[in-house]
């Protein structure tokens, strides 16, 4: 699988450049000129690792880290031409997991975002069943659900349910797809029991968050949206 990479960074030569050698190490790039750019693309594409700035216009590297730490643990390193010790500690103490100092070579920032992205792996290998996203967190290897930090009970089938749906975010699904995925090929029941599961998550989930949704798609089915601010 292609890993996303977002670069936010308001010098667009340095983001050309850092773009055009992490193109071949393999990512798919793409770049934000300014803070509030990075959380929007942050919240629509749900990159992988992110490569950010401190001095942005719009929200600084550290408001935007602050703001994405809120909903997910996603490698960030920060990229900055400020090399004092407390900018550095400034940077870590807002979540995020590297830091580098311009002007850098670019062997640097690969040999960073591999040794970042080898960390990530390795820790997600310990729990690879789990999503979250604005006060939202799904643990399906345990079969918890958060809301707002909060463990709520839920039967297992809406927690398998909302799991799928919130792994595939902005993509329809058919009642018989989500059948066939969730309930498994050998189920017999009526497509109304889809319909049901999800008139149940939509009351629990009710006024959790406006970033996200579990939206019907008329004629066709449902799906999990992320919503735009």
């Amino acid at each position: 699988m292609t890993k996303k990479m977002l670069i936010a960074e308001d010098d667009s030569n340095i983001a050309v450049l850092l773009r055009l050698y992490m193109e071949k190490e393999g990512y798919e790039v793409t770049i934000a000129a300014d803070g509030g750019e990075a959380l929007h693309l942050y919240r629509t594409l749900r990159p992988h690792i992110i490569l950010l700035d401190v001095m942005m216009p719009v929200a600084d590297g550290w408001q935007v880290c602050n703001e994405i730490r809120k909903d997910s643990d996603v490698p960030i390193i920060m990229l900055t031409a400020r090399g004092e010790t407390g900018d550095k500690v400034s940077g870590l103490d807002s979540g995020a997991d590297d830091y580098i100092v311009k002007p850098f070579e670019m062997r640097e920032v690969i040999a960073r975002v591999n040794a970042v992205m080898r960390r990530t792996t390795s820790a997600e290998s310990v729990n690879t069943h789990s999503v979250s996203f604005d006060n939202l967190i799904i643990n399906l290897d345990n079969y918890q659900l958060y809301l707002r930090g909060k463990l709520v009970d839920v039967p297992p089938k809406e927690i398998e349910l909302l799991y799928f749906l919130a792994s595939n975010p902005h993509k329809v699904f058919t009642r018989e797809q989500l059948l066939d995925h969730v309930w498994g090929f050998e189920y017999t029941g009526d497509t109304r029991t889809v319909d049901v599961h999800i008139k149940r998550l939509r009351e629990k989930l009710d006024g959790v968050s406006n970033r996200w949704m579990l939206k019907t798609v008329w004629g066709v089915g449902y799906k999990f949206e992320l919503v735009n601010l």
